[in-house]
C-alpha cells in the first residue's frame, strides 16, 4: 500500500488475522512514522520510494519496476495489494515478477476513476481503465470491494469479471476495543465528524448546516475531528480552517489518537462524503452506539441504513443535512434507537475478526486454486 499510517490505521486487524492463520506478513509501502510500530507486531517492512498522490509517468515506470525487483526478491506467495494506486503499479509488478497469486483490494473508485474530478484527474482516470482491466482479469487473481456498488460499477464496465469479486467490508472494527458509549449530557448536543478534512468529505455543508440550526435557536455543537490532507487535491484551505474556528458552536481539535474520546463527547456522527469505499469513520461510530446523518451515496450506505441506524441525505446538500440532523437533535429517543441498531449492524459482519477470519479463507482459496489441475476460486459475498 501507499502510506504506513494508511496500513496502520485500517488494514492491522487483516495483517493480524493473516498471520494468526500461519502466514508470514511483510508490508510494503512508503515509510514515514509507523515503521517501528509496523516491526514491533512482527511483521517485517519493505520500504517502497514512491509517492501517493504522483501521476508522473516516468515514476510509475520507476515504481513498477521497483515493486516487480522486490517481488522478485521476496518471492512471495501472493500478495495483497490495497487501493487503487498499489492495485495498477502492484499489479503490473505482479505479471513482470510472475508473482502465483494476487489479491486486489479496491477501498473506492475515486473521482480520478469515475470522471467527477478536474481535467487532471479525468486525464488520470482515462489513462487507468485500460490497465485497471488488465490487473483485475489477470489469472489467479481476485478482487475485493467493500461495497456492492462498486462491484456493479466495475464489472458493468467490463473492467472486472463478475466470477472474480468478492466483497469484504474493510478491516472491519474490534467490537471489544470500541464498546457501546452513553450520550454526554445535553445541551448542547454535540455532532461529531472524524474524517480528513476534505470537500470530497463534506465538510463545508456540514458546517452550513450547524450553523443553520443554531440560527433557529438550537444549541448544537460540531465537533470536526481530523486534518486536512495536502496530497488531496480537495483538501479544506487554511482560510477556511480559520473561518469555521470563528463560528459559534465549531470546534476543531485536529487529528485524535484515540477516536473513542470523540464519540464519548458526541450525540450524532456524520459523514457527508460525496463518495467512500467503506467510511472506517461510521464503523467506529456505529461500534461506540451512535446514530449517524450521513450521505445517500455508495460506501456510507453500507453502514448507514436509513431507518435503521440512520438518516441518509443527498450529497452536496446543507439544507437537507441540516434537516436530518434537527430530527436527531430534537428527538433523543430515536437516538437510541439509531444508536443501538448500529451497534447490532457492526456485530453482525462487519466486526474485524469476521472479516479477518474472510479474508483468510480467501487466500486459502486463491492459493489452492494455483495448484494445477485445481477448480477457479468460487466468488463470495
Amino acid at each position: 500500500m501507499t502510506e504506513d499510517w494508511y496500513f496502520w490505521s485500517h488494514r492491522l486487524p487483516m495483517a493480524r488475522a493473516a498471520r494468526e492463520a500461519g502466514f508470514e506478513v511483510a508490508v510494503a509501502t512508503r515509510v514515514d512514522k509507523h515503521g517501528p510500530r509496523i516491526e514491533a507486531e512482527g511483521f517485517r517492512v519493505l520500504p517502497l520510494s514512491w509517492q501517493r498522490r504522483s501521476i508522473n509517468p516516468a515514476g510509475a515506470l520507476s515504481a513498477v519496476a521497483e515493486i516487480a525487483a522486490l517481488y522478485r526478491r521476496e518471492a512471495p506467495d501472493l500478495v495483497h495489494h490495497v487501493a487503487m494506486k498499489p492495485v495498477l503499479l502492484g499489479g503490473l509488478a505482479a505479471g513482470l515478477a510472475g508473482v502465483p497469486a494476487v489479491v486486489n483490494a479496491l477501498t473506492g473508485l475515486g473521482s480520478a476513476f469515475l470522471g467527477t474530478g478536474g481535467l487532471k484527474s479525468r486525464v488520470a482516470g482515462a489513462a487507468a481503465r485500460p490497465l485497471l482491466r488488465t490487473v483485475l482479469k489477470r489469472p489467479n487473481s481476485l478482487t475485493i470491494l467493500q461495497n456492492e456498488d462498486d462491484r456493479q460499477t466495475l464489472v458493468a464496465a467490463g473492467l472486472l469479471p463478475d466470477e472474480r469479486a468478492w466483497i469484504i467490508r474493510g478491516s472491519g472494527v474490534d467490537t471489544a476495543h470500541y464498546q457501546v458509549l452513553p450520550e454526554p449530557p445535553e445541551p448542547p448536543v454535540t455532532v461529531g465528524c472524524v474524517a480528513r478534512l476534505l470537500a470530497d468529505k463534506g465538510v463545508g455543508p456540514l458546517v452550513e448546516a450547524q450553523q443553520t440550526l443554531r440560527t433557529k435557536g438550537l444549541d448544537v455543537r460540531l465537533l470536526l475531528a481530523g486534518t486536512p490532507d495536502p496530497e488531496n487535491p480537495t483538501s479544506v484551505t487554511q482560510a477556511e480552517l480559520d473561518r469555521w474556528a470563528a463560528l459559534p458552536g465549531v470546534e476543531l481539535p485536529g487529528h485524535s489518537a484515540d477516536v473513542r474520546q470523540v464519540w464519548a463527547r458526541c450525540h450524532i456522527a456524520v459523514l457527508a462524503s460525496r463518495r467512500e469505499g467503506l467510511p472506517k469513520s461510521l464503523l467506529e461510530a456505529a461500534a461506540c452506539g451512535r446514530a449517524i446523518v450521513a450521505t445517500d451515496v455508495p460506501g456510507c450506505r453500507e453502514v448507514a441504513h436509513a431507518g435503521e441506524n440512520a438518516l441518509l441525505v443527498p450529497p452536496d446538500d446543507a439544507a437537507a443535512l441540516a434537516g436530518a440532523l434537527e430530527v436527531l437533535v430534537r428527538d433523543s429517543a430515536l437516538r437510541r434507537r439509531f444508536g443501538a441498531a448500529s451497534r447490532r449492524l457492526v456485530e453482525s459482519d462487519m466486526a474485524s475478526d469476521r472479516v479477518g477470519a474472510k479474508t483468510v479463507e480467501l487466500y486459502h482459496r486463491l492459493l489452492a486454486s494455483t495448484q494445477p489441475g485445481t477448480a477457479p476460486v468460487a466468488e463470495a459475498s
